[in-house]
């Protein structure tokens, strides 16, 4: 039984896992996306995840060299971890958490396995900021629409105080005819 058992192996040893997992991490972190399967994904996003929370600022330079061999100890690549202190961490530094974001893109042909693209979620121009912020301003609808309650309180008495009282108008009652 595998109770409490949470990892995916993947169908490898730990040595190799590990191996795996890294060199994607290196390529997620230098390509901002790359393409693979789906278990894999899933897996790598566990595992890069907490090494992208390490490059979070702090004051102290020691603690800094610290994170920055403990990403190294982890991923194996001087250049991606160079890449990931200067280019990936300055952009994630107000974001709280959720780094990669995992599409399916459906099964590979050969072997009938899920595909998946995971990227780098600050990095994608489609989804990002920048194109929230460059997208044109909501279009106005034809209803008009109710003055604003500040805008609204001098304008009502204003137009009470320029209109004459007007007479009762005669009610419909069918009793009355």
């Amino acid at each position: 039984m595998r109770h409490g058992d949470k990892i995916n192996n993947l169908g490898r040893k730990k040595a190799h896992r590990e191996a795996l997992l890294a060199n994607l991490a290196s390529q997620l972190i230098t390509h901002k996306r790359i393409v693979t399967t789906l278990a894999k994904a899933k897996a790598l996003r566990t595992y890069v995840e907490p090494l992208i929370t390490k490059t979070k600022k702090s004051d102290d330079k020691e603690t800094i060299m610290h994170q920055h061999r403990v990403v190294f100890s982890y991923l194996q690549d001087k250049a991606a971890v160079k890449e990931l202190f200067t280019v990936v961490g300055p952009k994630i530094a107000s974001r709280p958490g959720g780094y990669t974001r995992i599409l399916k893109l459906g099964i590979r042909p050969g072997d009938n396995a899920e595909k998946a693209m995971i990227e780098l979620v600050d990095f994608n121009e489609i989804y990002g900021k920048s194109a929230a912020q460059a997208a044109e301003p909501a279009k106005k609808t034809r209803r008009s629409r109710a003055p604003k309650k500040a805008e609204a309180a001098p304008a009502v008495e204003a137009a009470v105080a320029e209109t004459p009282a007007t007479e009762e108008t005669p009610s419909t009652d069918k009793a009355a005819e």
